[in-house]
């Protein structure tokens, strides 16, 4: 590390570190806050409260993810230099003030909280742009789409709050299809590439089954059935193209050799991250049919989809990147067994109406555990310097 970085305070030498931290806290403060609001807590925001609720798990949470994620794997794909210093504080800073300025939009006007927040999203896709474009990784420009697609879903969803307009969800529709784009396309790389790392390592003889039409084929049709959710969401052909979509994707994970990783929580938990996808979007085509309540395939998809893959990724690259071990301890372990029993329990209390109120209870507290126990855990190692073996050897490589 250059002499100028290892001056930074730690938790400005890689966009990870602040933007995991801060949005796992932000996910336990703002689940806390809905469910306040539930008891009859008026909430200062100029949103309704189960929109502001939506809003803020998908553009204060996820975004903050998401912009952890590119500013560490950007510099991986191009080779440039990440992020770091006052140019990464200042982003951290206008994330932040989006989300106080929201949360204050009953005392502030909701313009303000509009501008940072959609901000934010403009300018990491900018940043990820410049990056790739310099670096000529074509490759994944579809990336920046993505994000380009998420700050639009930003505006969007503002505008429907601050011109009461009756777009039932159309911003939020658009940000959940953008970040199951983001799922399908980063998970469906990531999750049988470290699959195949960890088994060759371990001399296995079955190993995923290679990039393939049939990948390529889901991930068209997964965008397709997206589209069709976007503009028509209660129609047959939606209905059709995302059960399509979920035999697809089920058919991508079955070819990557999850039942091998049970031994190691830290690789099992993005097959299961992905199996959640797989779901979500079987009950969304279910729900375009009238089978099953829209509101089990939301949160199939956020807290059980969104939810149990950010924190595959948010642990994997905290100890990776800061020169640990990648296999999961107890706590991590743990962590992961909360989001899912949270994103469980949160399904079942739609699909059950008369299970509603001790089923949210439990997947509020289970769900909102896993994001405590991950600030408790991992916050020190993204706030500290990084690890270096007791040996006194290198520090272990961030894979």
């Amino acid at each position: 590390m250059r002499p100028e970085v290892e001056r930074l305070p730690p938790v400005l030498q890689h966009g990870f570190r602040p933007f995991f931290l801060l949005g796992a806290v932000w996910a336990v403060l703002a689940l806390a806050l809905w469910l306040s609001a539930l008891a009859g807590v008026t909430l200062p925001t100029a949103m309704e409260p189960l929109a502001w609720h939506r809003h803020e798990m998908l553009f204060g949470y996820i975004s903050a993810v998401i912009a952890a994620f590119l500013l560490t794997a950007v510099p991986n794909w191009t080779g440039g230099l990440p992020l770091r210093g006052k140019p990464l504080l200042w982003l951290v800073a206008l994330w932040l003030a989006a989300r106080l300025a929201v949360l204050a939009g009953a005392r502030l006007g909701p313009w303000p909280g509009l501008v940072l927040d959609v901000g934010f999203l403009a300018v990491l896709a900018g940043v990820v742009a410049r990056e790739i474009v310099a670096g000529k990784n074509w490759r994944n420009l579809p990336v920046v789409t993505l994000v380009s697609l998420l700050a639009l879903a930003d505006l969007l969803s503002h505008l429907e709050q601050v011109l009461t307009l009756p777009w039932d969800m159309l911003g939020d529709r658009l940000a959940i299809g953008a970040v199951a784009g983001l799922v399908a396309l980063i998970g469906g790389r990531i999750t049988p590439s470290f699959t195949t790392n960890w088994l060759k390592a371990r001399k296995a003889q079955a190993l995923p089954a290679p990039v393939s039409r049939l990948d390529n084929g889901v991930l068209i049709l997964t965008a397709l059935a997206l589209l069709a959710w976007f503009f028509l969401p209660e129609s047959a052909i939606a209905g059709l193209l995302l059960l399509a979509a979920a035999v697809g994707t089920a058919a991508r994970l079955a070819r990557w050799q999850g039942a091998a990783t049970t031994s190691e929580p830290l690789l099992l938990i993005l097959h299961v991250g992905y199996a959640w996808l797989a779901l979500a979007f079987a009950l969304f085509g279910l729900a375009a049919f009238g089978i099953v309540p829209r509101s089990a395939a939301l949160h199939a998809m956020t807290a059980g989809a969104f939810g149990t893959m950010t924190l595959a990724v948010m642990t994997r690259a905290t100890l990776g990147h800061t020169g640990r071990a990648l296999t999961a301890d107890r706590w991590t372990s743990v962590i992961f067994v909360l989001v899912n029993v949270g994103a469980l329990a949160r399904v079942l209390a739609s699909l059950v109406p008369a299970a509603y109120t001790p089923a949210l209870h439990l997947a509020g507290l289970a769900w909102g555990g896993a994001f405590l126990l991950y600030i408790l855990h991992y916050g020190p190692m993204l706030l500290g310097p990084r690890h270096v073996a007791k040996t006194g050897g290198a520090p272990a490589p961030a894979r």
